[in-house]
């Protein structure tokens, strides 16, 4: 998802602008995506469905079970950007992950399967980093309310075979273990979404820290945004595109070491999905 923030957390904007990352790594064993699940191998945690059957949602991990925080980072693409990457436009980040190795920081990446498409390798590459995992952010980013942020809209009938789509768009890339998590393009849900995707199985995952990368070229406000926000199983939403979010490796380079020098552990989504899965 797109978000843009000048010092207030709250706020997000989001354009047909931001998208993903990405750099070859070694293969790893493949492990099926959440639609074709196997007996053989146990399935990511996910959150139980809410009341009346409603997809779940998933904002934050337990504040009291240790220091723990996850980064994780928007490979956002529109369904019409095409043209764009196709005259020179830079929808990736391999420094970024790269530096995210070099790191050594767990990651979740929220991939829109339109970038997948783009950049079938990198998204290879990311898919079997075991030190990565890669959800849901929807094939089209296109809104799945009205009113959101400016984006055009799923119609309700259209949000399940979107988010399948993605899931389909993985599988071709290459991409072996697409976790059954979803973020919505721009955050916006609302019950008819939540309803509609609940028989798609996923847990939909917001986040309680805005970075503020999207579009910021000051990658010191960036930093100082996350480490006066993060909180004790806090989930920080941040995007890895060359073109909208320049500033987004430096403020890791600032965030990575501060946080541990507070303590904290960086973990994937999954981790924290769950531990908060065993605290209910």
């Amino acid at each position: 998802m797109t978000i843009r923030v000048r010092q207030v957390a709250a706020a997000c904007a989001l354009g047909a602008a931001l998208t993903a990352c990405g750099a070859p790594s070694a293969p790893h064993a493949s492990r099926p995506a959440p639609s074709a699940p196997s007996a053989a191998i146990s399935r990511p945690p996910t959150l139980a469905p809410g009341p009346a059957g409603l997809t779940p949602v998933f904002k934050n991990g337990p504040r009291a079970d240790g220091k723990t925080v996850a980064l994780t980072f928007d490979a956002d693409m529109t369904a019409d950007e095409g043209p764009r990457a196709a005259k020179g436009e830079h929808f990736d980040n391999p420094q970024l992950i790269s530096t995210l190795r070099t790191l050594k920081v767990p990651t979740t990446v929220f991939m829109t399967g339109r970038w997948a498409d783009e950049y079938p390798a990198e998204a290879r590459a990311i898919g079997r980093d075991p030190q990565f995992e890669i959800a849901n952010h929807s094939y089209s980013h296109y809104a799945f309310t009205n009113d959101c942020y400016g984006l055009p809209t799923v119609s309700p009938d259209r949000m399940k075979a979107d988010v399948e789509r993605a899931y389909t768009a993985f599988k071709k890339a290459g991409v072996p273990n697409a976790m059954p998590y979803f973020r919505f393009p721009g955050g916006c849900y609302d019950r008819q979404a939540l309803k509609t995707l609940s028989a798609v199985g996923v847990t939909a995952v917001q986040w309680d820290v805005v970075s503020g990368d999207a579009f910021a070229t000051d990658s010191d406000a960036v930093a100082q945004q996350v480490l006066e926000g993060v909180k004790p199983g806090s989930v920080v939403v941040m995007h890895c595109t060359r073109s909208a979010a320049p500033a987004t490796e430096r403020a890791v380079r600032m965030i990575v070491p501060e946080l541990r020098k507070k303590g904290y552990r960086f973990v994937k989504v999954s981790e924290l999905i769950g531990a908060t899965d065993r605290h209910r």
